[in-house]
């Protein structure tokens, strides 16, 4: 390698999660890791339930995903009880099994010497493939980086279960051939606290070198294909359809700007089903504010619709957005979070936990509030809104702040770092 920081028999690094494709945190974390790897020189292969990944580089095992079918009712039965059939146990090994063979014939298939896996190892949405991958880290020797980012522990629907052995055990291992990496303090704290591994803190970032392309004529009609009239101030909600998210705040806030608001919502409810997405729209009708969900047209790429209506790129909406509102009351980092600062958009954000601990104590200038929307903070929205050399300072100090500290060029001395770690130096 020209940089003289990796063994010469590290070529080939091998994604596992269950899935690497469209606007997740995790597909969008791996993205930008794969990007930093390849520019140091190395070439990066994909294993998933979902995948848009190249697919000359890319294995689709369908059970490795946690749509299909074997892993919902798996999952169903784990997180009901407390106490399993072994007619479950049979049926996770059984997967399992599978799992293993196909990971055992990807690591041979493309000759990999590194393991990444995203999350699969962190969080139990498909219990047999984290079983699996562990095995075969502890069979094999094969070095490998644990990228998580949401723990078990932090979601309470994990926390009633069958499978305490299982989560102990892979979610994550303790293996001497791992290099453990989390997105957080706090995540760092419990991981050690409640395992006794120990990990490295790598922010989640954004290429903030290469600052984002101007708008162009694709998206000149976004505003009224969304529904937007004219003067009306376009707020973007970029998260998923969750409860974390807080998306009544931003319901909250758009009612009482003053001035004609509509919330678009980029995402779906995704794996956590949609009685919290009934809650937002019955609380939107109750303040009389327009809420547009946009998943349907919005993708981590352009493109077009079965219909042949336009599918807009996320970059799309934040380049088009007045504001952006983050009001989450938990977040493993906080991407939209970033992404908001890229696009140099002012950004309301609530004061969870990390942003307070690891990303607030940086100096950055937000619409903030703790929990519930108050007055002040719908008066500091107003006049960002309506000050636009206030709305410029804030923007360009927050961008110059984020590439100090998240930008690619932090995320290739972490990389190198963990690498380090698990291969050693090579002299040259």
């Amino acid at each position: 390698m020209s940089n003289g920081i990796l063994r010469e028999n590290l070529r080939n690094v091998g994604f596992i999660s269950t899935r690497f494709a469209g606007t997740d945190g995790v597909s969008l974390e791996t993205q930008k890791w794969s990007q930093v790897l390849e520019e140091m020189g190395l070439q990066c292969y994909y294993l998933a339930g979902e995948l848009d990944t190249p697919p000359e580089r890319s294995m689709l095992v369908e059970q490795a995903g946690f749509k299909h079918p074997d892993i919902v009712n798996i999952n169903q039965q784990c997180f009901s009880v407390s106490r399993r059939t072994s007619t479950l146990t049979q049926k996770i090994h059984e997967v399992k099994t599978q799992l293993k063979d196909a990971i055992y014939d990807f690591i041979q298939r493309y000759d990999i010497q590194l393991l990444i896996a995203e999350n699969c190892l962190t969080i139990p949405m498909n219990i047999p493939l984290g079983i699996a991958l562990t095995e075969i880290i502890s069979e094999t020797g094969i070095k490998t980086i644990a990228h998580h980012h949401d723990f078990f522990w932090e979601r309470k629907r994990f926390l009633v279960n069958a499978i305490w052995e299982y989560l102990n055990m892979a979610f994550p291992p303790h293996l001497n051939n791992m290099q453990h990496v989390v997105i957080n303090s706090s995540g760092g704290n419990q991981l050690a606290l409640r395992t006794g591994i120990s990990s490295i803190l790598v922010p989640n970032v954004m290429d903030y070198e290469t600052p984002p392309p101007p708008m162009d004529d694709y998206t000149e009609n976004i505003r009224s294909e969304l529904g937007l009239a004219d003067g009306e101030i376009f707020i973007l909600q970029p998260t998923r359809i969750v409860q974390r998210k807080g998306i009544e705040h931003a319901i909250e806030l758009a009612s009482l700007l003053g001035k004609k608001a509509r919330l678009v919502i980029s995402h779906d409810s995704g794996d956590e089903g949609d009685a919290y997405m009934g809650r937002v729209l019955a609380y939107a009708r109750t303040l009389n504010v327009d809420v547009i969900m946009a998943a349907e047209i919005v993708n981590h790429e352009r493109g077009t619709t079965a219909d042949g209506r336009k599918i807009y790129s996320l970059h799309d909406l934040y380049q088009n957005a007045d504001l952006i509102t983050f009001p989450s009351s938990f977040e493993g980092f906080g991407n939209a979070l970033l992404e908001a600062l890229y696009y140099k958009k002012p950004l309301l954000v609530n004061n969870y936990s990390v942003y307070s601990f690891d990303i607030r104590t940086k100096g950055f200038r937000a619409i903030e509030i703790d929990d519930f929307i108050t007055d002040e903070a719908v008066a500091y929205a107003r006049k960002v809104l309506n000050d636009k050399d206030m709305r410029e300072r804030m923007v360009e100090h927050n961008y110059d702040l984020a590439t100090r500290h998240f930008s690619f060029k932090i995320l290739r001395v972490k990389l190198k770092a963990a690498i380090r770690n698990l291969f050693g130096e090579v002299a040259g």
